[in-house]
């Protein structure tokens, strides 16, 4: 079979898919770690604008946090975290804005080099995120919020007009003031409020595992009860704990299925979407 033969088959094979998700919403959580490769970073760039090429309609919304603790070593200032959140005061979150700022923009940038549209937005713009004040177990850990209020106007104005928005978690108080916000989190609540089709959560692990650091592990399907008992038990590392909870979040206000998927391997996205294997967990 030649080259040519080989990618119509391809084509073919994604055709279902392709037909099952034209004109759907799927969010797209990329994950501070998984976008440490610049190779990995561009192909999700071509991934996206492939898919909204055959008229899917993809929101990524990104974290940062090797970006924040990188900046954060420059200018001399420390990082603490209490339950896997970090402590935020008024320094640190000019350094979260501006480190999110950045990485938003090169994302943009990112999804133009690839042919697309992008825009670039914070959970300030149009009122996209309220947010409040986060105290976990009662400590107070500084400006670190958690989303209370979705409008997804913008969001929607932007997919029908041809965009890729790209979201960063950064959100106005509700009584003023600007709270860093987990990102998985916010991916959740986001596709909630945008009744989407999909939640991928992109990371740098293969996926949720039984028996972590165990590779062999991993657990293709999971009911939302035992994504639950493994949050309730600890049997979920601190990291996963916000990934689960996001793809709880997710269906529970409607959206149709949660993934969380390992962003290091190539084209990964499109595995996921366009395949009948797809990768990594699934809730369900």
């Amino acid at each position: 079979m030649s080259i040519y033969q080989t990618r119509a088959e391809t084509l073919i094979q994604a055709l279902p898919y392709i037909q099952r998700f034209a004109g759907k919403t799927v969010v797209v959580k990329y994950g501070g770690n998984a976008m440490t490769d610049p190779e990995r970073k561009a192909e999700v760039m071509k991934d996206l604008v492939l898919m909204q090429a055959v008229n899917i309609r993809p929101v990524l919304l990104h974290g940062g946090g090797p970006e924040i603790d990188r900046l954060a070593a420059k200018v001399g200032l420390e990082t603490k975290r209490v339950d896997g959140l970090r402590v935020t005061d008024a320094e640190t979150m000019e350094l979260v804005e501006m480190a999110l700022g950045a990485l938003n923009k090169g994302l943009v940038a990112g999804v133009q080099a690839a042919g697309g549209k992008a825009a670039g937005l914070s959970g300030k713009d149009g009122g996209l995120f309220t947010a409040r004040k986060l105290t976990p177990g009662g400590k107070d850990i500084g400006f670190v919020g958690e989303v209370s209020g979705v409008n997804p106007e913008i969001l929607e104005t932007l997919t029908a007009s041809g965009y890729i928005p790209i979201v960063c978690s950064v959100a106005p108080g509700q009584e003023g003031g600007t709270y860093n916000v987990n990102a998985d989190l916010a991916a959740g609540a986001l596709a909630a409020a945008l009744k989407a089709e999909k939640l991928i959560v992109m990371t740098d692990v293969e996926g949720v595992l039984k028996e972590y650091p165990n590779k062999e592990s991993l657990l293709s399907r999971i009911s939302s009860d035992e994504a639950k008992e493994m949050i309730a038990s600890g049997a979920a590392g601190e990291g996963m704990i916000p990934k689960l909870q996001s793809c709880l979040d997710a269906l529970a206000g409607g959206v149709h299925s949660a993934h969380i998927i390992d962003g290091r391997r190539p084209h990964s996205l499109l595995v996921e979407v366009f395949t009948d294997a797809g990768i990594g967990t699934m809730i369900a």
